[in-house]
């Protein structure tokens, strides 16, 4: 009886163990299929994080630098970029202000939090990367070209992290 008893409980905790939300990651859920395929960065204690990539008709470097806040929301800090033509500001707007230093602009964001957004996957031969913990992780070589990708910082189980692919940065590969 008490062994039995003994099981029933390593039984439930292991339960618990795999459909707990613990593990805190940087999702790329694909959007417009029917089975999407998740892609995911383990989130550490570092707390900020850039989108590093090559705007696809100017050709210049844009780097976006992204707060993660204590209820996973992407809080935006700052854009810097080169040129202000197509796709790019060229003023700020309310909560935001923009600078020129040594040839690049830089957005700053006051206080704009996002819950998640999309990121487009385009099938060009430009760089797109996530910068995270000192670590560089090219999206190219990760996330199917030309897809539509749900990107949000959530907390997920053991399970749901053996179902999708965990990215692995460049250095690792």
């Amino acid at each position: 009886m008490k062994r039995a008893f003994f099981f029933l409980v390593i039984f439930i905790i292991g339960i618990i163990f795999l459909f707990s939300p613990f593990y805190t990651v940087l999702s790329f859920e694909e959007t417009r299929t029917n089975n999407p395929q998740r892609f995911y960065i383990n989130v550490s204690k570092e707390n900020n994080f850039n989108i590093r990539y090559t705007h696809s008709i100017h050709l210049t470097d844009v780097l976006e630098t992204y707060e993660i806040t204590d209820s996973n929301q992407i809080r935006l800090r700052s854009m810097e970029y080169e040129d202000v033509a197509i796709g790019m500001p060229a003023h700020a707007e309310e909560g935001q202000t923009v600078s020129y230093e040594n040839g690049k602009y830089k957005l700053q964001f006051s206080n704009e939090t996002l819950d998640s957004f999309t990121l487009y996957v385009g099938d060009i031969n430009q760089e797109l990367a996530v910068i995270y913990n000192g670590q560089t992780y090219d999206l190219k070589k990760s996330l199917e070209r030309g897809s539509a990708f749900l990107f949000e910082i959530k907390n997920i189980s053991l399970i749901d992290k053996l179902r999708g692919v965990v990215m692995v940065n460049e250095g690792e590969r």
